[in-house]
This record gives C-alpha cells, structure tokens and sequence, in this order.
C-alpha cells in the first residue's frame, strides 16, 4: 500500500530517533572506553585527595580503564565544582568534593559561576565522618574548654585557621564562637596542607582540619586533639571527645560525593554508584577508610543521596545563616 506523504515523514522520522536511541545507548554500552577524569575539590596530600585514591585505584582495576585524580584547590572547592560543572556530561570527568564544597558555597558565595542543583549530578556518598578541631602543643590546650577559657581571657588574641571560607571548618568555630561568646580572627588557607603545616610550626595556635590530614601528627605528639564534630568518635580518633560530649552540640556527619555533570547518561551515574558503594563495602576499601578515619556509609542509590544532600543542607545553610557566614 503507497503510504501518505505524512505518514511516510512519520516513519522517516521514527527511524531517525530509533537510531539516535541506538546510537546513544550503544555509545553508552561502550562506556568507558578511555582514561576518567576524577577532579579532587581540594590539595595533593589532603583528605579528599587520600580518599579519592582509595576509590580511584578499584575502580580503575573493575572498570578496566584509568581513573586519574586530578587535584584543583582553593575557594573551598569552588574551583574543581565550577571545572566539572562546566565539563561534557560524557562519563569521563567526575567530581570528588567534600560536603561543605556542595552544602555551604551555594549560602557563601551567592553568585556562583555554575549552579550547584542543576550543573552537578550527585552519584554516590563516599565514606561518612567529622572534622577536627586541633591545636599546636605550646598552647598547653587539651580540650574545647582550654581553648574557650584562653580566647575569653584574651579577646581578639587567638586566630584559628581552616582550609577556607565557607569551609565547614570555618562554619564550625564560627558557630562556636557564637555560642560561646568569642572573639577569635579567621585565617583562611588556599589548602589543608598549608594550614596543618602552619599548625605544626605554630604560626597559627589553633584551627579545624578535615578527619585525616593532622593523624600523624597527633600520633606524633606534633599536634593534639581538642574536638570532632560529628555523630561518633571516628575510628583513628577514640581518645578525642566529640564537641557534644563537650556540651557543644554539633551532632551534623559530613562526607566526600562523587558527582558527574549534568547530562550524564543514568546508565553511566547508576554503573558508577552501583560499583562504588560495592567497593566501599569490600574489607579492603573499609579497613583502609577506618585507618584515614573515616566509616563506610550506608548504600543509598544516586537518587537517595540526592535526598540526603537536601536534608543535610538544610543544617548547614542553616547554620551559615545564623553565623551570617558570608564571602565579604
């Protein structure tokens, strides 16, 4: 039967998208065919860097193709968010940030150059834990009350340092010295290893680190432990009191995400969540984790860290808020 011109352009274009689909799923089947590209939202040698190598060498090993870390620090993870945000949603570049790089810049930076809801693909959480609050020898400090009591009885004579503004380091001592009534300077480094080696030489007395970087220097005696934040001591840490079991309640865990582009196909974000939340639960990923002080999460599908990401934002935009933590 001689068809219409209509339904002829019908099935012309029918064929046209069916080979497109075919196309698109094969080239997605075919995934990876190349190196990956895992950017570190922070410095060589710090925590997001340690950890993202603990992911990236199984990964690499189960999906037969490189995943190569990338380290871009500074402005508290904005620039590796803002590199990856602007990247091609093809499976080859991804996004290793901690959870102040994704919860707190959207409040501290109101003009971001990318738009974190739509332009970042949350995959999967990676490991969960606190940060920690530390603290130079000389200053005699063992606990969060030494270090209150010294920065009441000499206001404005004791700066602290984090890894950056808007860092959940920084959001932490600014909501302490709210409550406690404090008047405390912020050092903002570029990296966490800068700031931990101005901590060892006593260049600054006092600061917050991430959950790994200070271990061996406290195990050392170069550094000492006056606080975490989180739900839990975290397993390299037993010896040191969580801020609530000091009277502070800070109770908020934070993790590393691994995040894609928007555009990404699902097939590639649940391949990549399927296999590194497998990971994480093999004995040699977790035992390695625990060491650098952090704990496997529960398993969540990419869609339910997404939802967790809302509920945890909620908390420290909250916070953010009522510090009035802001890029001035």
């Amino acid at each position: 039967m001689t068809q219409t011109p209509i339904k002829r352009r019908t099935v012309l274009l029918g064929g046209m998208l069916l080979g497109t689909g075919v196309k698109a799923f094969a080239s997605t089947g075919n995934w990876p065919a190349r190196p990956i590209r895992l950017v570190v939202a922070g410095s060589a040698g710090a925590g997001g860097d340690i950890f993202a190598r603990l992911i990236a060498a199984p990964l690499s090993n189960v999906l037969k193709q490189p995943v190569v870390v990338d380290a871009k620090p500074g402005a508290n993870g904005l620039i590796a968010c803002d590199a990856v945000a602007k990247s091609a949603g093809d499976g080859y570049t991804l996004l290793f940030a901690p959870s102040s790089s994704i919860l707190i810049n959207p409040v501290i930076h109101p003009k971001l150059p990318y738009d974190a809801e739509k332009d970042l693909v949350p995959v999967t959480q990676v490991g969960a834990a606190g940060i920690l609050l530390v603290a130079n020898p000389s200053t005699g400090f063992k606990n969060l009350a030494d270090m209150v009591a010294y920065a009441k009885a000499h206001p404005g004579k004791l700066a602290y340092g984090s890894w950056g503004t808007g860092s959940s380091g920084h959001l932490a001592m600014e909501g302490i010295k709210a409550h406690y009534g404090l008047d405390m300077p912020h050092v903002a480094y570029k990296t966490l290893v800068s700031e931990v080696t101005d901590l060892i030489g006593n260049n600054i007395s006092v600061g917050f680190t991430d959950i790994a970087s200070p271990i061996p220097h406290m195990r050392a005696g170069r550094l000492v432990g006056l606080g975490q934040t989180g739900s839990q001591r975290w397993p390299a840490t037993q010896d040191v009191s969580t801020l609530s079991e000091q009277g502070y309640k800070f109770e908020a865990d934070g993790w590393y995400g691994v995040f894609a582009p928007a555009g990404t196909p699902t097939q590639i974000i649940d391949r990549l969540n399927e296999e590194i939340n497998r990971l994480q639960k093999s004995d040699e990923v977790r035992q390695k984790m625990e060491v650098q002080n952090m704990i496997v999460p529960p398993s969540r599908s990419a869609k339910e860290f997404a939802a967790s990401i809302k509920k945890d934002a909620a908390i420290w935009q909250g916070l953010a808020k009522v510090t009035d933590l802001k890029d001035k």
